[in-house]
């Protein structure tokens, strides 16, 4: 695996690609991709679509022609955001691109905001477009939707310790370089827990992230792919890794303060004997 980057030696991001995974989004998405080609011009698109049943896929072909930035990369099926952004991630690897943008296609994810994400971006291995920091905030969002996601964020910190206000966050810039770095075959959740698993992971290698605040705005057109499934995989999830951080640390406790008893009774030993 590459060596992390440090903060003077990071390269200029010269090319950036937005990945936008869809399912069932053909009216979002002309949408979203004319917002991103105004706030980003120099940006590429890959659209990652699951074999969208609404035909979205059509559309992205659609888009993909008539504008060589955009790209698409078609699916066999639904199976996943996690599984989705690995695919962009690969792709984005492969074409020599030195940042791949998460973002949703359904416009909760303002492509306005990108241009502060990206300059971030200049002196981090993740930049997290977050909610919940100071100037973050949420519109248009019911109670219950709130409570879930500060609730959730402050569940991530207490059971993994993330030093990140919005692990769960979605609207996100990656630097390649990072993703590389990074054990991508350790990151298995397939739900929106992909993004607490992925801070996890990057900050494990010693990475650096970096938060700043976003506006987010709930959807207008279509459903929304929050369910009970995607929340409960990602509890599950989390409650295990912490489960397994708190049982590695008291192993560690436990060797050092056998080590530090063995040492005491070493040195109690040799005084007795000069004593003698």
């Amino acid at each position: 695996m590459n060596s992390p980057q440090s903060v003077a030696n990071r390269s200029p991001l010269q090319r950036v690609v937005v990945l936008i995974p869809t399912y069932n989004e053909r009216e979002n998405l002309p949408l979203i991709l004319a917002r991103v080609r105004r706030s980003v011009p120099a940006a590429d698109v890959l659209v990652l679509d699951d074999n969208s049943p609404d035909g979205t896929g059509e559309v992205a072909d659609d888009l993909a022609a008539a504008d060589p930035a955009v790209h698409v990369l078609h699916r066999t099926g639904k199976q996943g955001l996690g599984a989705a952004y690995k695919a962009g991630f690969a792709w984005a690897i492969e074409r020599g691109y030195d940042a791949a943008v998460e973002m949703d296609a359904d416009g909760s994810h303002q492509p306005e905001q990108l241009p502060s994400l990206l300059r971030a971006a200049e002196r981090a291995d993740l930049v997290i477009g977050s909610r919940w920091v100071k100037g973050g905030s949420v519109v248009n969002w019911p109670l219950h939707r709130k409570a879930i996601s500060v609730g959730g964020n402050v569940y991530v910190k207490v059971m993994l310790g993330l030093p990140v206000n919005d692990a769960t966050a979605g609207f996100r810039v990656y630097r390649t370089s990072a993703l590389q770095t990074m054990d991508l075959d350790a990151v298995s959740s397939a739900g929106y827990g992909f993004q607490v698993d992925m801070t996890a992971e990057l900050l494990r290698h010693g990475l650096t992230a970096v938060e700043v605040p976003i506006e987010f705005v709930e959807r207008v057109v279509g459903e929304s792919k929050m369910s009970g499934n995607i929340v409960q995989e990602a509890f599950v999830n989390v409650g295990k890794q912490g489960l397994a951080l708190r049982a590695g640390q008291l192993r560690r406790l436990s060797t050092r303060a056998a080590a530090a008893a063995r040492e005491a009774a070493r040195v109690r030993k040799e005084g007795r004997w000069h004593d003698a």
